[in-house]
């Protein structure tokens, strides 16, 4: 049974709890997959069975402050490493694949530099440096992410108090629900995949994310405002970049940016799509291109 997942926590040597889960076959190759912002171990069951259909295991986890993962206060992005290295040694792999959507790319990108035994990895529709010099951060966005990382710039108070106010809404939802909490994002792509089963999936990872509270997403997105703690320069593993014209969430010029400054990255940058459709469209081909990278 591909859903809902069976969750694990594990303790970490600093003696905080992650929560993980770990899909597929015991000998498969891991591929780590790093959620959203907002967002948690649930995986779509679309990307489930793409990843176990080729003989992978899924490996997620929540990120601290979402779920029943341990907040980590004042976290960055390279922080990911180490929570996948703990986890990674838990099940036994030495190595593995890496992939992060939207808030996850970074975190993926993170673990493509500095976590050991990566052969290869994915960022779709990953969000890009803020304080890169030469990307307008914000050029593109829906008014809903302007307003969210505004509150992020005016710093961890403004922010709390602008979550709080968006939590309630995401917290227990629906198909519908996530296209009215989120229509100033959602160009009609996007929309349009958000039924049935992708959309129930959508929800479920929403309210397993913000059932405690809102302090991951609150830490995710002051780590992306702030430096990363780790260069894109020392990245030396194939890397794929997917990015759709059409996004609202994180605006086509973080792809095209990332895409540039990423070293020896394979873009795939794609007029007609959107946040969400592009990985709904195109996970085969995805997760194809990391296996044969590697």
């Amino acid at each position: 049974m591909l859903h809902p997942m069976a969750n694990e926590l594990l303790t970490l040597p600093d003696g905080r709890v992650l929560e993980y889960s770990v899909l597929g076959s015991g000998s498969g190759l891991p591929l780590v997959f790093h959620h959203g912002t907002p967002g948690a171990v649930t995986a779509p069951r679309f990307l489930q069975r793409e990843v176990l259909g080729r003989g992978l295991r899924l490996v997620t986890f929540s990120r601290p402050g979402y779920g029943s993962s341990t907040r980590q206060q004042g976290r960055r992005v390279v922080d990911v490493v180490a929570d996948t290295a703990a986890v990674l040694d838990h099940i036994g792999a030495t190595s593995s694949l890496v992939a992060g959507w939207s808030g996850g790319g970074p975190h993926a990108l993170a673990c493509a530099a500095r976590l050991p035994g990566v052969r290869a990895a994915l960022s779709i529709a990953g969000v890009g440096p803020h304080d890169a010099a030469d990307l307008d951060f914000f050029a593109g966005m829906g008014t809903d992410n302007l307003q969210e990382f505004g509150s992020a710039r005016s710093g961890e108070s403004a922010l709390h108090a602008y979550l709080d106010t968006q939590r309630p809404a995401l917290l227990d939802t629906t198909p519908a629900g996530v296209i009215d909490a989120l229509s100033t994002l959602l160009p009609s792509v996007d929309r349009a995949v958000i039924t049935d089963e992708y959309g129930e999936d959508v929800a479920a990872s929403f309210g397993e994310a913000l059932r405690v509270g809102i302090d991951g997403w609150l830490d995710d997105d002051l780590a992306f405002i702030d430096a990363w703690g780790f260069d894109l320069s020392e990245i030396r593993v194939p890397v794929h970049i997917w990015q759709g014209e059409l996004d609202k969430m994180v605006p086509y010029d973080h792809g095209v940016w990332l895409a540039a400054k990423v070293p020896g990255a394979k873009p795939h940058l794609v007029a007609d799509q959107g946040h969400l459709s592009i990985a709904v469209a195109g996970v085969g081909r995805m997760i194809d291109d990391l296996i044969r990278a590697k």
